[in-house]
């Protein structure tokens, strides 16, 4: 089937092509594509409440999961959020606004909801007893809403962490309830459906502070900036929202000058010596890091090790918290959701 390269048909034609389980118009006709991506972020006046049919749990995870086995469901969705974070709601409103979402999740699994300030006791899936707030720092849930995918059998089937659109959303579900995440990627079960699409190449938005080629990253003698990657493709909506709004904020520009910053597209075979010193291509790199959400964006500090990636939807005000520190060199003593919380910021 042929697919428009106008934005609402792409969502509806990876809908279709990905998971198959569900009609995609059912689903997607209603998403307003500019509402998903281009969204001011900052933090809610209004705390968000969770939908009815989310699980009243006394946060014994074991035994939700157990639970939901027990009910003939495929596992157990670990939801984790905060009130205010405008993430959050758009996931509730817009995600778990399509009646068609809503009824595969409840389907398929349990959902239980993580406080990431919250102090009340959990017990995980191995039965270790931590607060909220412990076992969301643990998790590395750096970007809110993050969900954990459990299987049946206990096992972490897929980690999203932040906020993604409602076709990738409901290709997540499906990706874990049909039992994908036994025997492929999730990028490789994207790619499954995006192989079959017709693009044109297009043009990647440029930046002024983009480093040009050859890409040596090379980091095994340190450098004395981070180093930013920010990978992408053409006819990618989210790098257009991404180029046109938040970076266009000298805040946020200026932020990126400041560091070391290329820009490599995620399925080109560029040739790319990566942090480690490992010569590969744009391509094998981005598979090998496992992405699937374009634009994502990898930060590496002096000596080439990651220490933050963002490869979920980001607008102005996660954007400009992550650069702050990044920029400060927090992550020398301390990981971004410890810096978070020690200054109180919603991510």
């Amino acid at each position: 089937m042929p697919c428009s390269l106008s934005p609402a048909a792409v969502l509806v034609c990876v809908a279709l092509l990905v998971g198959g389980v569900a009609a995609a118009g059912a689903a997607l006709d209603a998403v307003d594509v500019e509402d998903v991506y281009g969204f001011d972020d900052t933090p809610r006046a209004e705390p968000l409440d969770h939908p009815a049919w989310f699980k009243a749990s006394f946060l014994d995870l074991d035994a939700d999961l157990k639970e939901a086995v027990a009910a003939g469901k495929q596992g157990l969705m670990v939801y984790f959020g905060q009130p205010r974070c405008a993430y959050c709601h758009k996931l509730m409103t817009v995600n778990f606004g399509s009646p068609d979402i809503v009824e595969y999740t409840r389907k398929h699994f349990d959902v239980v909801a993580i406080d990431v300030w919250g102090i009340d006791e959990v017990t995980d899936i191995g039965g270790e007893r931590l607060t909220e707030r412990a076992l969301a720092e643990r998790e590395q849930t750096n970007f809110t809403p993050a969900i954990l995918f459990y299987d049946a059998a206990g096992k972490v089937a897929l980690r999203l962490r932040g906020y993604y659109p409602p076709y990738q959303f409901r290709a997540a579900l499906e990706y874990v309830a049909d039992g994908h995440h036994q025997r492929e990627s999730f990028r490789d079960y994207l790619a499954r459906g995006d192989n079959r699409m017709v693009f044109d190449e297009g043009d990647l938005n440029d930046e002024s502070f983009f480093a040009p080629p050859p890409y040596n990253l090379d980091r095994r003698y340190p450098s004395e900036r981070p180093l930013a990657v920010f990978f992408e493709q053409g006819d990618c909506h989210g790098c257009d929202v991404l180029h046109g709004q938040s970076m266009r904020e000298e805040a946020i520009r200026g932020q990126f000058a400041d560091l070391d910053s290329v820009q490599l597209d995620l399925r080109s075979t560029t040739p790319v010596v990566t942090p480690a010193g490992k010569p590969m291509t744009a391509r094998d790199w981005a598979a090998e890091l496992g992405l699937f959400y374009a634009p994502s964006i990898l930060f590496f500090d002096e000596r080439g090790r990651e220490v933050l990636r963002v490869d979920s939807v980001v607008g102005f005000y996660r954007l400009r918290h992550l650069m702050t520190y990044i920029n400060s060199k927090a992550y020398r003593t301390a990981s971004f959701q410890q810096w978070r919380q020690g200054r109180e910021l919603l991510p």
